[in-house]
């Protein structure tokens, strides 16, 4: 069991402490699967605790999700024989099509990648919090409402440093630092083993990244958004099992990116957009576009009718094997999508998270059992066990596993869609039907997504877009079908805690840069568009009018300032990637502050 230790030292120095032998941030399907795993090999002889910011289980997870049962097939052999699994939609039936502008033209051979049979459509949200429950009957301490807001360090005894657990972030802090009447001190949670599983983006991950040097080795991460709604649509337009993927329309041939429609149970559509964040155009947005694809008639036609019940958005990992970091660090690891497993033409990574977590669990076992330490705990000490765990032998069984053999097949998929929309599906059918994957060469993906902006602005190939463009560039919502940003985020059950300090961390200097770059050079700002929940906004600086410091209307100079509206925050993670100046940062904000989602 977790032991308290009041005032331990932890570099602040003054947040109560508590001990487990392995510490999980983040309660998705990498961090569950590695808890649960981490029960059954060792059972009451070590102690395992999961925290998640979230405010319950599943509120910050958002998936399509036509679910892989392959890992959890080997984590919970029997699943099928209970009943209260959330796994009620078989997929039956796979469509993948092009579309212009008004048809949709269905491809008759669906490609491997892209084929479901024995996989089904879920909820993930609904996933994590079955395996929840799996996880706490097993005796894992789990944690909602709790973010990881740093790295412990310690010692690893030769001289250099390890994680040595992770503390949890200030409660009731006002808006302007103060300490309100309600302030709690984070916890100091320590452990010999941390792995974090935080998703895409993660902030310790990128924080762990950084202090290690975790991506020396692996080509840069790139990323995409996924923008995703649930309807409710009458009986006669929903086929339970339809699985239906598409690209084309309304993404132009230099975009990368693909949507999505699944048929779940009663009556139930998910459906969404994924937009590469590489794309290089200031002015598109890609929650326009799903917005705008929502008025294809193959999609009217399911939606025509309908209720949209919920909205959210995420970023995913879409560098795939070359992009893959080293995975372990002294003290902890890296698993699921902190790393990037996701298999882009498969569109899916809840498996290949799960098995890693599995991984990484039975790593961290094995040292901790083989060392003896667990028999001390049980007598009440780790003197002598005090020593992080070295995790390499996690690295290695990942790479021996059929997770790195999968996104070893699918590795030049993504990269060849930089030749366009039609070069990508060529290059694709020629690598998977041509060489099934083990093509003699390994494309590589070329450069970082916060850089497409300047890069095509500075190619100088004919007038930059203006602010003007981009407010042209899409028609407004009919509020039926389609719909503005903060209609949808209400259906988010997104709520933070609004006097606290802003989560989204930009100094005066970035501010300043960003007026410059952002909205003076790129159509007046592209944060304010590839944003899914209306964060980021321009508006007139009364105080610089009255100064006489700039004007008010017409070209470059305005008299406009930044105003980041928290409160509206999905956890989406985007603007931590695609700013171009890298000045906006992404940091955990209260606990249990963001999205609620029920049915992602």
């Amino acid at each position: 069991a977790a032991r308290a230790a009041a005032g331990a030292s932890d570099g602040g120095g003054d947040r109560e402490a508590m001990e487990y032998d392995l510490l999980i941030v983040g309660a998705g399907p990498a961090g569950l699967s590695a808890a649960l795993r981490a029960k059954q090999l060792a059972g009451d002889d070590l102690s395992v605790c999961v925290i998640e910011k979230g405010a319950e289980v599943g509120a910050h997870v958002l998936s399509g999700n036509v679910f892989e049962p392959r890992a959890l097939d080997e984590l919970l052999p029997d699943w099928r024989d209970d009943g209260a699994h959330p796994f009620r939609t078989e997929a039956k039936e796979d469509v993948f099509a092009i579309l212009t502008e008004t048809a949709a033209v269905r491809v008759p051979l669906t490609p491997p990648h892209m084929r479901n049979d024995g996989n089904y459509i879920v909820s993930l949200s609904q996933v994590t919090r079955w395996l929840a429950g799996k996880a706490e009957e097993a005796g894992v301490d789990i944690f909602p409402g709790f973010c990881g807001a740093e790295l412990l360090f310690e010692d690893d005894g030769a001289g250099g440093r390890a994680v040595g657990g992770v503390a949890t972030g200030d409660m009731g802090v006002a808006r302007d630092g103060a300490r309100k009447d309600t302030f709690e001190r984070g916890m100091a949670l320590r452990a010999r083993a941390t792995l974090l599983a935080e998703g895409c983006r993660g902030s310790l991950s990128q924080a762990a990244m950084e202090a290690f040097g975790l991506r020396g080795e692996c080509q840069p991460q790139t990323y995409a958004l996924g923008v995703k709604e649930v309807w409710e649509v009458p009986a006669g337009q929903h086929s339970e099992g339809t699985v239906w993927h598409s690209v084309g329309w309304p993404l132009d041939d230099d975009t990368y990116g693909g949507s999505f429609l699944y048929h779940m149970a009663d009556n139930r559509v998910a459906l969404g957009m994924v937009v590469a964040l590489d794309y290089a155009d200031p002015t598109l947005s890609p929650f326009e576009e799903f917005q705008r694809w929502k008025t294809h008639p193959a999609v009217r036609a399911v939606l025509e009718g309908g209720e949209c019940v919920q909205y959210g958005a995420r970023a995913l990992n879409e560098g795939g094997y070359q992009s893959v970091p080293r995975l372990h660090f002294p003290g902890g690891a890296l698993v699921g999508c902190a790393a990037g497993f996701l298999n882009v033409p498969k569109i899916k990574g809840t498996h290949t998270a799960m098995k890693s977590g599995m991984l990484a669990a039975e790593a961290a076992v094995a040292q901790l059992l083989e060392e003896g330490c667990a028999d001390e705990a049980d007598e009440g000490s780790k003197e002598g066990c005090a020593a992080p765990v070295d995790l390499s032998s996690y690295e290695g069984a990942l790479r021996s596993s059929w997770v790195w053999e999968e996104l070893y097949l699918a590795r030049n998929i993504r990269p060849g869609f930089k030749h366009g929309l039609y070069g990508g599906l060529v290059n694709a059918a020629v690598d998977t039907y041509l060489f099934g994957g083990r093509a003699p060469w390994t494309l590589e993906h070329e450069g970082r997504d916060r850089d497409a902006f300047t890069e095509h602005a500075g190619a100088g190939d004919g007038p930059l877009p203006t602010r003007e463009d981009a407010m042209r560039r899409y028609p407004k919502p009919d509020g039926v079908l389609t719909f503005d940003r903060l209609t949808s985020l209400a259906r988010s059950g997104t709520n933070h805690e609004h006097d606290q300090p802003a989560h989204l961390r930009v100094s005066d200097e970035g501010r300043a840069a960003m007026k410059r770059l952002n909205y003076d050079s790129l159509a007046g700002g592209p944060e304010t568009r590839y944003c899914p929940a209306g964060v980021y906004e321009w508006v007139v600086d009364d105080d610089e009018l009255s100064s006489g410091g700039g004007k008010e209307e017409g070209g470059e100079g305005l008299a406009v300032k930044l105003v980041i509206n928290a409160q509206n925050c999905l956890h989406c993670k985007a603007c931590d990637i695609k700013d171009p100046g890298k000045h906006i940062t992404w940091t955990p904000p209260e606990g249990g502050g963001g999205p609620g989602y029920q049915v992602m």
